[in-house]
């Protein structure tokens, strides 16, 4: 014997010499008859081939012999019983090896009960037959979990007449040749799953994992249907495949890998993946999907909620990490565009109302209009029923009703399905879009989403959506943002790296090439530092776009450490329902400190720095740039680095407040802005004012609102060079852009000294 199980019990019966009365003639159970004083059965002492022996005369058609002792049935343990025998005389009979299963001592229906039958074809010559059973269906007999013990022996068939003499019975445990060397495995067959396809075998992998015990449990060849969930908390290994309804999961506790799970749905990548998922949203012990480096490739996108099933809402730490997600060109990453009328009220500036073709607009849909329609609006939610789509972000100016588009983007990695989604995070994984699908879709709702240290490579539109408030605490970090666009001009391009639309993401140490945007940040209180992105081309003195878009007038943000490489900063309110000022805070609270910013082979009118109010009466209220460095090659030096861009709205330049624009670097810049501003101011004739134009250094335009400060640089005298001691006061807002202040002295004077004025000081 060679398994544990079976030491120390009996399975092989006594000799017929001890005695019939434990041979019975029917199944063996208990109360049965036997062949104890029966006519047609004798003992024969010495039988030349076998000694001791039973002499049986064939009385009926089909006759049985059963041992009445229980020989053990155990999952995973496989037995053979083998029967010799020999013709006397008579008619020559069939026989065949048999086993009974039995349960609580009764016979349990509808299972096989023998072997192979064989033909005697002499007198006097030893035959053998057998038969093994197991709870296996790799045996000739396969016994499920409800029988507990068999009555084994021998089925003789065919004519009556006949005298065979039959030798003692042998039962045998031959479990090392069905498992060999792998003793420590734990085959599901062993514990009746069938394998076929067709039948439930979740209770036998159930089965098979209890009894494993610290082995390893081995799903082999064969197809495994499971309609109910399956936990293994033994490792586990797969030659067959499983197939499962979407609702029901395959927990793999002790190797919860991608590997593991695609090898137990046939190879099948993408439904190992989504197996795999659904597992890590349920109880798995594991807080981590480890991709294992492996490259998976998609045919379709990943929809994350879908494969999870179950949940709409989670909070708990979840993050799939290392390895490739590899996009195939197919229909199922195909944008859907529909176009629908809608209606729009500023009162309500979130929603579309009577929406047509709403049926066929998809949550997710970016949104599209020729009027009023910031960049980055998304539908957050839609009712079929009441005709009304709820937006990511306020329409700024749009008309009562026109016609809008919505593009549906498919996406890698979709968890718009979602309700809310917490504590969620993408690591060290490669998302290969190669322009053929977008990278990420956030849930609606949520917190601390986390995408570190992956790459997202050549997205056909974007590399990470929000089209709801599930960017709430975003993280961005260490990723690569690779453009599919990076051979196409500048004004050609259209894809995005990321947006947001709720407050306080960090976005650190990330690297983007070659988008149109790298980024369109609605929300506020931000911190984005230590970032390189770059949007050139190679065309002379052309065009560049934002780099990143600030898309709330009061930003709260802190932009430090980056690297903007020909790209501008655009700070606009055009998620701003009502864009003109009113009771609110202005564009405020924006901080760009120490940040390389730098420009190559543009025109001189490029700016590095815009604001773009949406409405009208918007003025600076909190504004620092300082430590930076303003640097421009191979083209035009620029003529300076701010612009306000007023295509739909002037700031009100005579009510900026604390501007802080100081101790930056330029290279190749022309007009050079700063504030306070200090300049010399020289007369060479005597004259009663003195004026100073400000425009060259006053940042967006702001107007010389007051002079701080002016000190002479040597002695002011008259126009006999007698000197004099007087001081002038000051008038500010001088000249048609209120960007000249003018001093003034009690008599004409020459001479030389430095100004200081401020753009934003209190009036």
């Amino acid at each position: 014997m060679n398994k544990t199980i079976t030491e120390g019990l009996q399975l092989t019966p006594p000799p017929f010499v001890d005695g019939l009365n434990i041979w019975s003639s029917e199944d063996g159970t208990s109360g049965s008859d036997t062949y104890a004083n029966a006519s047609n059965a004798a003992i024969v002492t010495a039988d030349q081939d076998f000694g001791g022996c039973l002499e049986l005369l064939k009385t009926d058609g089909f006759q049985k012999l059963r041992w009445m002792g229980d020989t053990p049935v155990e999952p995973g343990c496989y037995l053979r019983v083998t029967v010799r025998l020999k013709a006397i005389s008579g008619n020559l009979p069939r026989v065949r090896a048999a086993a009974t299963p039995i349960r609580n001592g009764s016979v349990v229906s509808g299972l096989g009960t023998a072997g192979e039958e064989l033909q005697l074809s002499a007198y006097g010559r030893v035959e053998t037959v057998s038969v093994i059973f197991s709870t296996s269906n790799r045996t000739d007999l396969t016994f499920t979990d409800r029988v507990q013990e068999a009555h084994v022996g021998l089925d003789l068939l065919g004519p009556t007449g006949g005298v065979v003499r039959i030798d003692d019975i042998q039962v045998e445990d031959v479990t090392g040749a069905f498992l060999g060397n792998r003793v420590d495995v734990v085959d599901v067959r062993d514990y009746g799953a069938v394998g076929d396809g067709e039948t439930d075998d979740s209770e036998a992998f159930e089965d098979a994992d209890r009894a494993a015990d610290g082995r390893t449990v081995l799903v082999s060849a064969g197809v495994y249907k499971l309609d109910e969930h399956v936990t293994f908390n033994s490792d586990v290994r797969f030659e067959g495949r499983c197939v499962m309804p979407a609702s029901k999961r395959l927990s793999l506790v002790r190797n919860f890998e991608i590997n593991s799970y695609i090898d137990a749905f046939g190879g099948d990548e993408e439904e190992g993946l989504r197996r795999a998922i659904q597992a890590l949203f349920n109880f798995t012990d594991h807080d981590t999907l480890d991709l294992q480096g492996r490259r998976i490739e998609l045919t379709e996108p990943v929809d994350v909620q879908a494969a999870v099933f179950d949940k709409t809402t989670y909070a708990n730490q979840r993050s799939i990490k290392n390895g490739q997600l590899d996009i195939q060109d197919g229909p199922a990453f195909e944008t859907g565009e529909v176009t629908g009328r809608a209606d729009f009220d500023p009162d309500n500036p979130r929603e579309l109302t009577n929406v047509s073709n709403i049926a066929n607009i998809e949550v997710g849909s970016l949104v599209e209009g020729p009027t009023g329609v910031g960049r980055e609006v998304y539908v957050k939610s839609k009712s079929n029923s009441q005709n009304r789509i709820t937006l990511s972000a306020a329409l700024w100016g749009a008309p009562s009703r026109q016609t809008y588009t919505f593009k549906r983007f498919r996406y890698a990695l979709d968890f718009s399905g979602f309700d809310a989604l917490q504590r969620f995070t993408l690591e060290d994984v490669e998302i290969l879009m190669a322009g053929r699908c977008s990278g990420i879709l956030l849930p609606p709702a949520g917190i601390i989403f986390h995408v570190k240290d992956c790459f997202i490579n050549a997205p056909k539109d974007r590399g990470i959506t929000s089209h709801g408030v599930g960017c709430q605490g975003l993280l961005i970090d260490r990723c690569q943002f690779l453009s599919s666009e990076q051979q196409l001009d500048v004004n050609q391009r259209v894809t995005v790296g990321f947006n947001v639309n709720a407050n306080d993401t960090k976005i650190r140490n990330n690297r983007g090439v070659k988008f149109r945007h790298f980024a369109v940040l609605g929300g506020s209180g931000h911190i984005i530092t230590g970032n390189h992105f770059f949007q050139g081309d190679n065309d002379a003195l052309g065009n560049r776009t934002a780099g990143i878009v600030f898309a709330e007038a009061q930003a709260k943000t802190v932009f430090v450490g980056n690297y903007v490489d020909n790209a501008y900063l655009e700070w606009t309110n055009e998620h701003d329902s009502d864009p003109d000022f009113a009771s609110e805070l202005s564009f405020g609270a924006l901080q760009i400190v120490g940040n390389i910013i730098f420009s190559s082979n543009v025109p001189s009118s490029y700016r590095p720095l815009h604001i773009k109010p949406f409405g009208s009466g918007h003025y600076i209220n909190g504004m620092t740039v300082t430590g930076n460095t303003f640097k421009t090659i191979r083209g035009q030096s620029l003529e300076r680095v701010d612009l306000v861009d007023t295509t739909h709205g002037e700031l009100d330049y005579g009510r900026f407040t604390d501007v802080n624009i100081h101790s930056n670097t330029f290279h190749a810049v022309q007009k050079q802005f700063q504030n306070p501003i200090t300049v010399p101011i020289n007369e060479g004739s005597a004259q009663s004012t003195w004026d100073a134009d400000l425009s060259d250094y006053l940042p967006f335009r702001g107007e010389a609102k007051v002079v701080t400060a002016f000190l002479a640089d040597g002695a002011i005298r008259r126009s006999n060079n007698t000197a004099v001691y007087v001081a002038p006061y000051s008038s500010a807002r001088i000249g048609s852009d209120n960007q000249s202040i003018r001093l003034h002295w009690p008599e004409s004077v020459k001479g030389r000294g430095f100004v200081t004025v401020r753009c934003d000081a209190p009036t």
